[in-house]
């Protein structure tokens, strides 16, 4: 579940099914967890939606090339799947 952004070069995905998971030792908990282990195991930096108001989603920017938000996208995705 995602925003329709309206001319802004952000998007807000839904992140709260990742609540409750793990990686290990750590515990997703929040969108500030979730931010937090996207930018130390995937190497992406996300802001959490509790920044906005809006806890349970987490910030992304688009205004890259197409070649960085591929690359990023597949960071987040390989670090979500570590999960579970």
């Amino acid at each position: 579940e995602v925003n329709d952004p309206q001319g802004a070069f952000y998007l807000f995905p839904k992140c709260s099914s990742f609540f409750g998971k793990k990686d290990g030792d750590r515990v997703i908990n929040n969108s500030t967890d979730l931010a937090m282990y996207l930018l130390e195991v995937g190497h992406v930096a996300t802001v959490a939606g509790s920044a906005f108001g809006i806890e349970g989603y987490i910030r992304l920017s688009y205004a890259a090339s197409t070649e960085k938000l591929q690359a990023a996208a597949e960071r987040i995705k390989n670090a979500l799947a570590n999960l579970k």
